[in-house]
């Protein structure tokens, strides 16, 4: 009786220690540690949680107000599962962070770098696509929705070397489809296709498809100046544009006016609606996606003064190590500094990282893909 009792325990015993191990083991899986690297002297862990949650955002999350909190003055500990995330971007993010976690980086500091993280989420076009989920096939897109009769015509693009055809699906709350065919006016030859969704978070989805209807990870610069779909996202700042020059107007179209008003008026019921949300970003405060911006663009453009925060090195250092290097001021940005770029530092940083995409909003010469 003795020994059944002590068996009994035993087993007990094995079974809490195999769901205590199991439990960590999920949470592991489903958390992350990030470090806020100082980049300029007004930056602060405040501005890199509003760029950190839109982010989150732009990728489809829809709780973020009260779980991406800065642990401590320069680290946040996110746990992914909490954000709001459909199963599909969940699955695509924790095959990243398993990645990033393997890192010779993240080893030695037990977190990765916060900007490097939004670029490998927003600035790889291909991350961005997975998680999303925008299909490979323009047709998997429009097969969703049903495109209204009346189309708008644009021969005067700010965006696009060519003149756009623009449809659009009803706006039903956060659901509507916009297409724009890019055509060659030459020859009226389709050149490209973009998509712009709308997320039931309030956000964009963007996508750029070929000729054929075959995803891009970037537009074709020889027609658009649309690059990456980070770019898209800095340049529509989560509203749908009006038109920003005069058009002509084409027979069989909606007049530019008319597409004008239309593309207005479904801007106006879009804010409506993301306004009413509470748990996501808040997008009553217009400019909160500059610090986004802010965080990815000090990260591949970074300053020695961010650098000596990121390897734990004095300025002094960090310069004399890049001595070879030359050095630029963002046309954008220019209270950054000096900047160096991201690529040309990688090889003389004190550890090994995940690498990222040579550029955020145009056509990278590397373009990675860790998903």
């Amino acid at each position: 009786m003795i020994k059944k009792v002590y068996y009994i325990a035993m087993f007990l015993l094995v079974l809490s220690c195999t769901s205590t191990n199991l439990e960590e083991l999920s949470e592991n899986e489903s958390s992350i540690n990030l470090k806020w690297n100082k980049s300029y002297e007004d930056d602060t862990i405040e501005k890199a949680r509003i760029g950190l949650s839109w982010c989150y955002s732009n990728i489809g999350a829809r709780v973020l107000n009260s779980v991406v909190l800065p642990d401590s003055e320069n680290q946040f500990i996110i746990e992914i599962d909490n954000l709001g995330f459909n199963e599909n971007a969940l699955e695509k993010i924790k095959i990243l962070h398993n990645k990033l976690k393997d890192t010779e980086e993240y080893k030695l500091n037990n977190s990765i770098d916060l900007g490097r993280y939004i670029s490998l989420l927003i600035g790889a076009s291909e991350h961005y696509y997975t998680i999303t989920n925008v299909p490979e096939n323009l047709d998997d897109i429009l097969s969703n929705y049903e495109l209204k009769p009346s189309k708008g015509y644009v021969n005067n693009s700010t965006v696009s070397l060519k003149h756009r055809v623009l449809e659009y699906s009803n706006q039903e709350g956060l659901n509507q489809l916009f297409v724009s065919t890019e055509i060659d006016p030459q020859n009226n030859e389709i050149v490209e296709f973009e998509t712009i969704e709308i997320m039931d978070n309030g956000q964009l989805k963007f996508g750029i498809f070929d000729s054929n209807g075959i995803r891009l990870n970037v537009a074709n610069n020889e027609h658009t100046n649309a690059g990456k779909p980070a770019k898209c996202m800095w340049c529509h700042e989560s509203n749908i544009n009006q038109l920003f020059t005069p058009q002509n107007n084409f027979s069989g179209f909606l007049t530019s006016q008319q597409l004008n008003d239309t593309l207005i008026n479904f801007n106006n019921k879009l804010k409506q609606q993301q306004l009413l949300l509470t748990d996501g970003v808040n997008f009553s405060n217009t400019q909160d996606h500059v610090m986004m911006e802010l965080a990815y663009i000090s990260f591949m453009e970074p300053s020695a003064f961010r650098l000596s925060n990121e390897w734990n090195m004095s300025e002094i250092e960090v310069q004399n190590s890049l001595s070879t290097l030359s050095t630029h001021v963002h046309s954008e940005f220019p209270f950054l500094g000096n900047l160096y770029n991201r690529n040309e530092v990688e090889n003389f940083a004190p550890f090994s990282s995940l690498s990222v995409s040579s550029s955020i909003r145009e056509e990278s010469l590397i373009e990675v893909n860790h998903l």
